[in-house]
């Protein structure tokens, strides 16, 4: 999973990449401090795994992981080639989903470069500059296409007629992921690679004793189907440097429950309706592996690799807790919570899956 770290110039992006990541790039109160993004693959914290690993004995823990990228902030006309647009929105197209980081802080010692605080004014600038790079996309492929579809081929009769209405769409403001692509054009979203059918997630960079989202950017995220959540990029910076107990202590005066990574991470899978699942063993690896919601052990297979996938068997399922409570497969097994299941079976969130081949 690649998550792209964007907002305006100043809004705390690389402050917060810093501090979920411990990366180390560049920071300053001047916009384009990042130029190039920043780039740190991070281990997806959960303690299930680590319990699921000492119960069956494992070797060795492995988690899923995300890449964040800090991408440079973006300014007024990015769509048009201003500030480092091209750049920014080439950054972006490389990612799974975007995670907008949005200034909801009074601090006066790092300037907003639109000379306020307005946090749904920032949400809207760049998602009008998303739209506008995708307005001009669709005409330029739409150009194409209504050629294309003069030979009367079903598919390319389907791309125009969507692009169309894509066009009309996204002149009215109404982002990309709300104008689905015929059946009989599947391919014409890849094809486009629109910015805003990317899913979003809001984080509101609030001051110190912060935990809520501001109300007014709460509603507007609900309105766009995105998810928000609230971090305090500079008091997650200084947790990063104290020790675990001590940071915790910090985090309970503070009346914050979990880190940042923590909170933005689980977020984010709501957001993209994801689960999780493990795989472990004996003197074996523990893995954790994401999945969407709804998919089966079939699926859970092809995460797992494409050649267990192929001779897939059956399947063996626990709940990652009633292993847990069972001390073991053996328990799990005794007990009648270790269940012998189909490739139609739906994982639920902290399965345990051993696949028969």
């Amino acid at each position: 999973m690649k998550i792209g770290i964007v907002g305006l110039p100043n809004a705390g992006k690389s402050t917060l990449f810093n501090a979920l990541t411990a990366a180390g790039a560049e920071t300053g109160g001047h916009p384009f401090t990042t130029i190039d993004p920043n780039v740190a693959v991070v281990e997806v914290p959960d303690e299930r795994l680590e319990r699921v690993a000492e119960v069956v004995g494992s070797s060795k823990v492995v988690g899923e992981t995300i890449d964040f990228h800090d991408i440079a902030g973006l300014v007024p006309g990015a769509s048009k080639g201003e500030g480092l647009g091209n750049r920014f929105l080439a950054s972006i197209r490389e990612t799974d989903a975007i995670c907008h980081v949005i200034r909801a802080h009074g601090s006066g010692a790092v300037a907003h470069p639109e000379g306020r605080v307005d946090p749904v004014g920032d949400a809207d600038l760049v998602e009008t500059e998303l739209l506008a790079a995708d307005l001009d996309s669709a005409e330029r492929r739409l150009e194409k296409v209504v050629k294309e579809a003069r030979s009367g081929d079903k598919e390319a009769v389907a791309e125009r007629e969507w692009l169309e209405r894509l066009v009309e769409a996204l002149s009215a403001g109404t982002p990309a992921r709300e104008v689905p692509p015929p059946e009989a054009a599947p391919e014409a979203m890849r094809r486009l690679f629109p910015l805003t059918a990317k899913p979003v997630l809001y984080v509101a960079n609030v001051d110190e004793g912060e935990i809520e989202v501001p109300p007014e950017l709460a509603a507007r995220a609900a309105e766009l189907g995105a998810g928000a959540v609230a971090i305090s990029a500079r008091v997650e910076a200084e947790l990063r440097e104290l020790g675990d107990a001590e940071a915790e202590e910090m985090r309970a005066e503070l009346g914050i429950e979990g880190s940042g990574l923590g909170r933005l991470i689980r977020a984010a899978f709501e957001l993209l309706e994801l689960v999780s699942f493990f795989t472990a063993g004996e003197d074996k690896e523990a893995m954790a592996h994401t999945l969407r919601q709804g998919g089966t052990a079939w699926d859970a297979a092809g995460r797992i690799h494409g050649d267990i996938q192929k001779a897939f068997v059956r399947a063996e399922v626990v709940a990652w807790d009633e292993l847990v409570d069972a001390g073991g497969y053996a328990g799990a097994r005794d007990r009648g919570t270790l269940r012998t299941e189909g490739r139609d079976y739906v994982m639920a969130d902290g399965d345990v899956i051993t696949i028969k081949v």
